[in-house]
């Protein structure tokens, strides 16, 4: 026997968000209803295709500071006159 859902209904959907659910469910050919439960999975990290980011968060604070990349810097944002004539 099948294991049915929980029902919900979602009221006060913004406009926005109602026509990038029925954009994404015409594109990949699902109903509404397949395509806001995969949103809502993907969005909970809980879809077993959830993407899965790789950033640089963990290079946050731990810049060091170097006169040298500074000066490389600096002289990125001089500008040649002689370009520009």
């Amino acid at each position: 026997m099948k294991k049915r859902g929980i029902q919900y209904t979602l009221r006060n959907v913004p406009e926005r968000t109602d026509a990038r659910l029925r954009e994404t469910a015409s594109a990949y050919g699902v109903s509404l209803n397949e395509a806001a439960l995969t949103a809502l999975l993907r969005g909970l990290g809980a879809d077993a295709d959830a993407v899965e980011h790789h950033d640089l968060d963990d290079l946050i604070g731990s810049w060091i500071s170097d006169p040298a990349c500074d000066q490389a810097l600096a002289d990125m944002e001089k500008v040649d006159p002689e370009l520009w004539t």
